[in-house]
């Protein structure tokens, strides 16, 4: 089944934030069972080509939500903007996971993925808010404090996205199933972006 809009509303939340202008954003955690006909929808499409899920089928999506689930390293949400699902966020631990065989991998970094949902309505200039908003909650997790991402290196909107939310740029490293550009944000460098906003 899809989860409905209610069901999000008495749902976990592990991180809300008020943005002014946009409504109230809420990251709740994924539940495969629940979620599956939502998530294999976005996943499935052509423009999630680099999500790597487009000929899948529902019950391999639900399996690999279950699996992630499993782990302690690895975690799926979704993000929630006044009740309406707008992103799958998922996060996880690089020593842990196979891309932390491709550089020096610390114990404070923590990774990301997100695909943004097929848009419903036009929300102007959301994305880098919600990359901000993201990135708050990323550092909140105790104990990190640089952010880690891997796209696939042929994805020109993603790494515009992160050029223009600051990150740096790394090498380009070899995974199973991508060649990925590397990119990296500091807890110290986010804050100092913080700073300098504020004060324009």
């Amino acid at each position: 089944m899809t989860t409905s809009t209610q069901d999000f509303a008495v749902r976990q939340t592990i991180y809300a934030e008020e943005l002014p202008g946009w409504g109230s954003l809420r990251i709740v955690p994924l539940i495969p069972a629940e979620d599956i006909e939502l998530v294999h929808q976005w996943v499935s499409q052509p423009r999630a080509r680099f999500w790597g899920m487009t000929e899948k089928s529902r019950e391999e999506v639900q399996g690999i939500y279950e699996f992630l689930d499993s782990l302690d390293t690895h975690h799926a949400f979704l993000v929630i903007l006044d009740g309406e699902p707008l992103a799958l966020f998922q996060t996880y631990e690089p020593l842990h996971d196979p891309v932390g065989e491709a550089y020096p991998a610390r114990e404070e970094d923590i990774g990301m993925h997100l695909l943004l949902a097929p848009a419903t309505r036009p929300i102007p200039h959301f994305t880098p808010r919600l990359a901000t908003s993201l990135i708050k909650y990323m550092f909140s997790v105790p104990g990190k404090d640089r952010i880690i991402v891997e796209p696939d290196a042929r994805n020109a909107k993603a790494l515009r996205r992160l050029e223009a939310t600051c990150f740096e740029l790394g090498p380009i490293i070899r995974l199973e199933e991508k060649e990925a550009q590397l990119g990296f944000l500091t807890r110290a460098g986010f804050e100092q972006i913080q700073a300098e906003q504020s004060t324009r």
